[in-house]
């Protein structure tokens, strides 16, 4: 039993994440993804948590592959600050269960606390940098359990879309959001959750061709760029660091890039 005991212990030990005692702020580019294996992340799966049995999550040629068969994510062992993180992505042809005819969805949850799977058992609390075909760049605060406004929460210069939606406009009102989200400024009104969806001012490619997407992170300012266009940004945010999270949200995509680099002086 005691042997058992401390088999346990070490198991654990190797499944749960570490994390640094101070956010590490970038000096040189640090490489998240590797193109070999996924050393310096963990899984976490709503329905088998730290286990991957159907291998969501692999590498090979070179790309990070997400099949998205699931809800959950890859969680960074550490915690990061002030750096301009860059994501180079492309969608794959699958969607998956009750999404196989809806928008491909995915997204990277940056400055990320608490429990894993504190949301709705998927992920953790955390601000989202949305990955999805018509919505790349919308900011989504992911309230968790425990979340509350102190903690978590974006303030962006806004206006309403015509449908009254919150857009992100520079010079617009001051908005606090702890729940929800601010879409990117030129996210079409007439969207539609049908796979394949393209809005006449997006500036994602299309289905199949490889996106850029970058995201600044200073201090409580975020700027979401997508393929060299500024299409979000938040002035001021809690917290201001964290854990960086890949989501999979049921539908299938690859990077070739996930990496941080310094800010600028």
């Amino acid at each position: 039993m005691i042997r058992s005991l401390a088999s346990l212990v070490v198991l654990v030990a190797l499944i749960v994440p570490v994390t640094a005692a101070e956010p590490i702020t970038p000096t040189t580019v640090i490489k998240l993804f590797n193109g070999q294996d996924l050393t310096g992340w963990y899984t976490w799966l709503q329905d088998t948590k730290y286990e991957d049995p159907r291998k969501v999550f692999t590498v090979h040629d070179g790309l990070l592959h997400v099949s998205g068969d699931g809800l959950g994510c890859l969680t960074t062992k550490q915690d990061y600050r002030d750096y301009r993180l860059v994501a180079e992505f492309k969608w794959g042809p699958r969607t998956w269960h009750g999404r196989k005819e809806k928008t491909k969805d995915s997204g990277i949850l940056i400055h990320s606390f608490g429990e894993d799977g504190a949301y709705n058992g998927i992920w953790m609390k955390s601000i989202e940098a949305q990955v999805i075909e018509g919505g790349c760049g919308d900011f989504i605060v992911v309230a968790g359990q425990g979340a509350t406004p102190e903690t978590l929460n974006v303030v962006c210069e806004t206006a309403k879309d015509r449908d009254g939606e919150t857009i992100w406009q520079k010079g617009g009102e001051r908005k606090t959001v702890a729940r929800g989200r601010v879409n990117w400024f030129g996210r079409d009104p007439d969207w539609k959750d049908v796979l394949g969806f393209r809005g006449k001012n997006d500036v994602e490619k299309p289905d199949g061709e490889w996106n850029r997407m970058e995201v600044i992170c200073e201090g409580g300012k975020i700027t979401n760029i997508v393929n060299g266009v500024v299409v979000n940004q938040a002035l001021d945010c809690m917290p201001k660091s964290g854990k960086i999270q890949i989501q999979t949200e049921l539908a299938e995509v690859f990077y070739r890039t996930f990496e941080l680099h310094p800010l600028k002086k």
